[in-house]
């Protein structure tokens, strides 16, 4: 999925990130690309940081949320 979440108000946001992981919940392997790295992390397996085309940082969604770097370079932490 590339961006479910751009343009929408934060009510749909909440609701596309509840239908995204039901789907994943069923069984069902999701490639998510996403600028709300809060709301895409947080319901992430396995993350990767991505800045011009490099991975500069990669880890657990739980990992990456908790990541110091990843927190003041990318969440506003």
């Amino acid at each position: 999925m590339d961006e479910p979440s751009t343009g929408l108000a934060p009510l749909f946001i909440k609701e596309i990130f509840n239908i995204i992981e039901e789907i994943n919940e069923r069984g069902t392997t999701i490639l998510l690309v996403e600028q709300n790295a809060n709301s895409a992390l947080g319901i992430s397996d396995r993350g990767y940081v991505i800045e011009t085309g490099s991975i500069v940082a990669e880890g657990t969604g739980e990992e990456l949320l908790g990541s110091d770097e990843v927190q003041m370079a990318y969440l506003g932490g």
